[in-house]
């Protein structure tokens, strides 16, 4: 199905997070020539992009002769007090915001764009890089059913989309999926340490780490069973894998540190968002 959202797309930020849904919305076959980009220093990758597939590279929004149908915000969070503001002028009576940018609350793009426009704040993680991404999304009061649709569509270009009325939650979303794919690629460096400490060559625990852990994935995400079920698919009485469950299970384990690691980045991006 191709995408269409009634009007010109303004991509403001082409990092890894904005080139990755710049990627998928070509992929779902957006008129490339409806997508202006406004970013002062473009990656090489998504140079590249526009240079194959076509978009307009834009030194300013208000050098577009039409107002954008959607804004989408996809700066780091410290550069919102600057980027913002010029943006109020750009925007139209028709435009809604989507913003991916990290512990930027509504009332803040309330603040620089108006309490009077459509704002979606949404936070995907790094997997959108391979259209595998997770988006949680919350609208203020302004975002109709159409707005959602269009933003919904647009974040479904990089992986699933799910929404919350709670804005409250996007911290713990970050710290759960928007960080969380660190704590996997940590327990892949680990797996391999833990392999070379039992004697193995450097490359082939890492192949084993590695292989290992986005298999598990992939059957995770193709099986309806809980995580848990497939734990215990794995576990013999006594056997092997008991015997290391025993340790990552026991106190302290690792269920105790991921629930202090979650906390302690839920805390942060409360104190980012403050």
């Amino acid at each position: 199905m191709t995408l269409t959202i009634g009007g010109p797309l303004l991509l403001v930020g082409a990092g890894k997070m904005g080139g990755a849904l710049l990627a998928g919305w070509l992929d779902r076959g957006i008129d490339p020539d409806t997508v202006y980009i406004q970013d002062p220093a473009v990656a090489d990758g998504v140079a590249a992009l526009v240079r194959e597939r076509g978009a307009h590279l834009i030194g300013n929004a208000n050098d577009m002769s039409t107002a954008p149908r959607v804004m989408v915000l996809a700066v780091k969070p410290q550069m919102m007090d600057a980027v913002l503001p010029p943006l109020k002028e750009a925007a139209g009576k028709d435009t809604v915001v989507l913003s991916v940018a990290a512990g930027t609350t509504l009332a803040k793009i309330e603040g620089h764009l108006g309490s009077e426009i459509p704002i979606v704040r949404a936070m995907p993680n790094t997997p959108a890089a391979i259209g595998r991404g997770i988006s949680v999304a919350c609208g203020n009061g302004n975002v109709s059913a159409e707005h959602k649709a269009i933003c919904d569509a647009l974040l479904q270009a990089v992986g699933v989309v799910t929404w919350t009325d709670k804005e409250g939650d996007l911290d713990a979303v970050t710290a759960v999926s928007g960080s969380g794919p660190a704590y996997v690629f940590l327990l892949a460096e680990c797996l391999e340490e833990a392999g070379v400490a039992a004697g193995l060559d450097r490359d082939l625990a890492r192949q084993l780490a590695r292989e290992t852990v986005s298999g598990a994935g992939e059957l995770l995400r193709q099986s309806d069973a809980p995580a848990s079920k497939l734990r215990e698919n794995v576990t013999s009485p006594a056997g092997t894998t008991a015997a290391a469950l025993e340790v990552l299970m026991g106190a302290d384990g690792l269920q105790d540190l991921l629930t202090r690691a979650v906390k302690a980045a839920s805390e942060r991006s409360r104190e980012l968002s403050s």
